[in-house]
């Protein structure tokens, strides 16, 4: 009797590791996850208050009769396609986080051409509210990219801990997968420059 009870204990003692291992994993790893949706959740937040102010900026815009359409219509259509592109935080594959980067960059792209624009118009540049619309997009433009860094360093946790051995022979069990991260565009390690000098000539 005693000779199988040594085996016994050290079976149980095995399973009994192993299935605190792979709990302690799941829970870490969901918690991880959870923290990196979040923090896309507060990427997609900044971009969203970016949106707004850039709806209360064309308005603005708008009142001076003689400012370039084109230039106004381009900004409403980048804007229409950079609110058109969601990702599910659960979601976020590197081909869906490429097509939302690309919709935002046709954005900023847009709104510097307009704010470049708006140089040729005093009373526009003398306007209380756009010159406030163009603080508060500043301010955003930071925001957007402490988002970024932030959501990057908690996919960057997550995914080391899914990919470490032996985490990693769990992580396929469990269906833990790689989170793509946010990339710099090509040349634009900077925000967009929207806070212009409006006294320099």
């Amino acid at each position: 009797m005693k000779k199988w009870l040594i085996p016994l204990i050290i079976i149980v003692a095995i399973v009994f590791g192993i299935y605190n291992w792979a709990v302690g994993f799941n829970n870490t790893a969901v918690e991880y996850q959870e923290n990196a949706k979040t923090a896309w959740s507060n990427v997609e937040s900044s971009y969203q208050r970016r949106n707004d102010l850039i709806g209360n900026l064309v308005k603005t815009v708008q009142g001076a009769a003689d400012f370039e359409k084109s230039t106004l219509k381009e900004v409403i259509e980048a804007r229409a396609k950079a609110t058109s592109v969601n990702i599910n935080a659960g979601d976020l594959t590197p081909e869906k986080m490429a097509q939302f980067q690309q919709a935002q960059t046709g954005l900023s792209g847009a709104l510097s051409k307009l704010l470049v624009s708006v140089e040729r118009y005093p009373d526009i540049k003398a306007n209380k509210n756009f010159l406030e619309l163009q603080s508060q997009l500043e301010g955003t433009e930071n925001r957007i990219n402490v988002a970024r860094d932030r959501f990057n360093s908690e996919v960057n946790i997550y995914n080391k801990h899914i990919k470490k051995f032996p985490n990693s022979v769990l992580a396929g069990i469990f269906n833990f997968s790689d989170m793509a991260r946010y990339k710099a565009d090509p040349g634009a390690e900077k925000a967009p420059n929207v806070n212009f000098d409006f006294n320099k000539k």
